[in-house]
Formats: structure tokens, C-alpha cells, sequence
């Protein structure tokens, strides 16, 4: 979105008059950091709909997203799903469902999502889970093409019978869905479990950071420690005092338990040329494990891997 420069996806909008324009707020987040001006510089007067989709939308890129890009006009729809589901299954209607930045809010017509904890119990209002689907729905994917069993195993038998989506979720007082992400990015940290996406959240809120991705290293203390990669907004150097200042902010934002151990300065994440990060190759640079980082070519510049082990800090 950033090539040739960051203006490319207003400018596309205003030449075509497009109406819907739907993207993953890793595309968001890496925009904001350009700042305004490249948004407002162009006639975006054609949108009527802001769709955002991939992964959750922290609040702060929600809100730039409303009021710059859709100039506060224009509703957004973030939506869940997976390409297994066939279509979106958790949304809000555009124009009738109230919405909250950074939820998804309800499920779409017929789809019957529950929470569970580790053992399969449903949990009932506000709470924290496994989020998974109770029945099944138009769309939904019926196999792995030649590997039946494998599309059972990976499926349904985490939870017996529901379908397993391997994402967590919150439910709020309102009965609105909040994604936190993939449940294997979930971090062990002296026994509290805390999603990587609320971290991630907590440290975009700082008015300098633009971008961050979050996983877990091992601690020989903690069982697993918080390592926080870091992208500046645009023009704000980095220093050992914004270092200390992002520790204490997400220590202030979300409690002592989250504060992370290591954090390093990332110009880029590794990102496919569909904007999602690559963690597991974040994973491995944190671990000090970076001799077999697999499968590159994704990536829309490889170059980025260098940099970040390079200066990767659990040397």
C-alpha cells in the first residue's frame, strides 16, 4: 500500500470512484504512520463503506480509519471469518448495528458462536474463550481435499462437537464479540495468560508507535517472556528513554504482567504481500533461533528478516 507512495490506495479510490474499500488493519496501521496528509490530499467523497478483515483492529487504527479515511462518514464493518467458513460470520450491518472500535460486534444471520474454556464448558455471558461454531452454516468448508481425516483433526476434536476456529475471543456485557487472535498466540507469563493482541493494542496507543507484533520467547524465570517488536510513527527516533517510557505505558495500560522484557525497534515487519505479519518467523528471531527461518519468498521484502536479526535482542 505504500508503493509507489503512501497515497496509492486514495488515489486508486478517487480515479474509480470506488464505494467499498476493505482491508486488513495491518494495511491500516502501516498507513497511519504516514500521517494524514497522503489521505487527505485526495477526493475520497466515493466511500460509503469501510470494510476491515484479517486479523482484530485495535481501537486507535479503528478510529483513524473512521475519521480520516471514511472523513467520519462512513460505517465500518469488521468482520470475522476464515476462508474455511466461506463467508463473514461475525459483523455488524452497516448503518443499523451500533458499532465499538475494535469489535466485531454480532453474528451474522443463522451463525450460532459459542465461547468454551479448556475443557469444552460453555461460558455464559461476559467472558473470555475458545471461540467456536455451535452448528453448522451455509458456506462452511467440508474437507481437505484427499486427507478427510486431517480436516476432522484440525477441526473437530479440540472441542467435540463444535466446530474449532483456533481463535479466542471476549464477549462483552452487550453480547459483542472481541477478537484477541489466534490461541497459540496466547502468552504463558508466570502462569497468567494474556493475548498477544491486547499487548499489541496497548503499545498502538501510544502516540509514537505506529505499528507492533507481540509473541513469546522463552524465560528461564517467567516460562515465557513478552518480546515486543516496535515501528515508530514516521519522523520519531528511537532511544533507550522511548524504551523504558513504552515498558512503563503498557505496564500503566494493561497492569505489571504485561510489561515486556525485551523490546526491539522494527522499521518493518515481515510481512506477505496480503499484509499479514509472519510471526513464526518472529518467533524464531526472538528465540534466537533464526538459522532455519523456512520459506521467505512470501514476503513482500525479504530484506526486513536481515534487519530484524541483525538487531534481534535475545542475543
Amino acid at each position: 500500500p505504500t508503493y509507489p507512495d503512501s497515497s496509492r490506495f486514495w488515489q486508486v479510490v478517487e480515479k474509480h470512484k470506488v464505494n467499498i474499500f476493505y482491508t486488513a488493519p495491518t494495511a491500516i496501521r502501516a498507513l497511519m504512520r504516514e500521517g494524514d496528509a497522503p489521505v487527505t490530499g485526495t477526493d475520497r467523497s466515493s466511500l460509503r463503506l469501510l470494510g476491515s478483515v484479517g486479523e482484530p483492529i485495535n481501537p486507535e487504527a479503528w478510529m483513524w480509519y473512521h475519521d480520516v479515511v471514511g472523513d467520519g462518514r462512513c460505517p465500518i464493518v469488521d468482520t470475522w471469518w476464515q476462508t474455511e467458513t466461506g463467508g463473514i460470520l461475525i459483523t455488524p450491518l452497516p448503518g443499523a448495528t451500533a458499532t465499538k472500535p475494535g469489535s466485531a460486534t454480532r453474528p451474522f444471520f443463522g451463525i450460532d458462536p459459542v465461547l468454551v474454556d479448556g475443557d469444552n464448558n460453555v461460558l455464559d455471558g461476559a467472558a473470555d474463550g475458545n471461540l467456536c461454531i455451535n452448528r453448522s452454516w451455509p458456506g462452511q468448508m467440508r474437507t481437505v481435499y484427499g486427507d478427510h481425516q486431517r480436516f476432522i483433526e484440525t477441526y473437530f476434536t479440540t472441542f467435540p462437537g463444535r466446530y474449532f476456529s483456533g481463535d479466542g475471543a471476549r464477549r462483552d456485557a452487550d453480547d459483542y464479540f472481541w477478537i484477541t487472535g489466534r490461541v497459540d498466540d496466547v502468552l504463558n507469563v508466570s502462569g497468567h495468560r494474556m493475548g498477544t493482541a491486547e499487548i499489541e493494542s496497548a503499545l498502538v496507543a501510544h502516540p509514537q508507535v505506529a505499528e507492533s507484533a507481540v509473541v513469546g520467547y522463552p524465560h528461564d524465570i517467567k516460562g515465557q517472556g513478552i518480546y515486543a517488536y516496535v515501528t515508530l510513527v514516521e519522523g520519531v527516533e528511537s532511544s533507550d528513554e522511548l524504551v523504558a517510557e513504552l515498558r512503563q505505558w503498557t505496564r500503566k495500560e494493561i497492569g505489571p504482567i504485561a510489561t515486556p522484557d525485551l523490546l526491539q525497534w522494527a522499521p518493518q515487519l515481515p510481512k506477505t504481500r496480503s499484509g499479514k505479519i509472519m510471526r513464526r518467523i518472529l518467533r524464531k528471531i526472538a528465540a534466537n533461533d533464526y538459522a532455519d527461518l523456512g520459506d521467505t519468498s512470501t514476503l513482500t521484502d525479504p530484506s526486513v528478516v536481515t534487519d530484524l536479526v541483525d538487531n534481534r535482542q535475545n542475543k
